[in-house]
């Protein structure tokens, strides 16, 4: 038995980049769901619900199977573990903090203004050391 094929990278952000195919996924996180409680409460045709759900499924982020008459959706969260892995690489950064930033460019690019905050009784041409 060959295992199912991985989904690509592309394939799950592809997937992840439209606002209605992210808003499926929340829904799905609550139960599965069938393919018309999933469309309810969007403003599109049952049609087009079903697009969105076949890119999902291709991605692999949800899984369908049919139940009766009734096609159910269920959400695959290991599906994104891919991912959340390659996002997770860019963790090891500490965030930019913008006001050390700000300050220290303002020390290097006008040095005589941070030596006048270091010394305020130091007047401009008074001849006071720096």
């Amino acid at each position: 038995m060959i295992p199912p094929a991985r989904p690509s990278l592309d394939a799950i952000f592809a997937a992840l980049s439209d606002p209605t195919r992210r808003a499926i996924l929340t829904m799905l996180l609550e139960d599965d769901m069938a393919v018309t409680d999933v469309a309810e409460p969007f403003a599109m045709s049952l049609a087009a619900i079903s697009k969105h759900l076949g890119i999902l499924a291709e991605a692999g982020l949800i899984s369908q199977e049919k139940r009766g008459r009734v096609k159910w959706c269920k959400l695959e969260p290991l599906s994104m573990q891919e991912a959340i892995t390659w996002i997770q690489g860019f963790g090891q950064f500490e965030p930019l903090d913008f006001d050390a930033f700000e300050r220290f460019l303002e020390t290097e690019l006008n040095p005589e203004n941070s030596a006048q905050k270091e010394t305020p009784d130091a007047m401009p041409g008074s001849g006071s050391p720096r």
